[in-house]
């Protein structure tokens, strides 16, 4: 998909709703219950407002539904990487950073961190790949390890909401 989306948010607006759910059900990551929760938000009058639902959905959870949505999320380059069981959207968001080019270091090195955060926190290091690189990556598992779990949550949670609104814009067009 390219980045000017595929949809208008008339087209949107006017999905059956199972085109709804298949379409938008995992702009969260393996969260189709998202997408039930947004649909029922239409008519969006743009895309923004679409965003913003997805946002004020994610945003209400408590925080047992938002460890359930960090949950959801595959470690950055992990195992599943490695067998190719991402789904599509992952694996092109983990390309973008460069995670699938790592050394064998540093593919260690992120492992590390992966199993260091989950320890602490319960849940996967969650970032917004396409708005990084390996460095700044590795920079954020190293800061945010620092940072309480209920830091962690709202961050990571913030982090989902990106990502979220980056695949939004790779299914609907922009408002102008």
């Amino acid at each position: 998909m390219s980045a000017g989306g595929i949809l208008s948010i008339a087209e949107v607006n006017a999905l059956p709703l199972e085109q709804f759910d298949w379409l938008f059900g995992n702009v969260v990551e393996h969260c189709p219950e998202a997408a039930r929760a947004v649909v029922s938000k239409r008519p969006f009058v743009n895309k923004e407002a679409l965003k913003k639902s997805f946002d004020d959905y994610l945003e209400n959870l408590d925080d047992t539904g938002k460890e359930s949505v960090l949950l959801k999320h595959p470690d950055l380059a992990g195992k599943l990487a490695e067998v190719g069981k991402l789904t599509q959207e992952s694996s092109n968001e983990q390309k973008s950073a460069g995670l699938d080019a790592l050394t064998k270091e540093e593919k260690q090195t992120l492992n590390n961190y992966n199993y260091l955060y989950k320890e602490k926190f319960q849940f996967p290091f969650v970032i917004c790949a396409r708005r990084n690189k390996v460095a700044t990556i590795f920079e954020g598992i190293e800061n945010r390890l620092k940072n309480s779990r209920t830091e962690e949550l709202n961050t990571g949670i913030n982090e989902v909401k990106k990502i979220c609104r980056i695949r939004i814009d790779d299914l609907v067009w922009s408002n102008a």
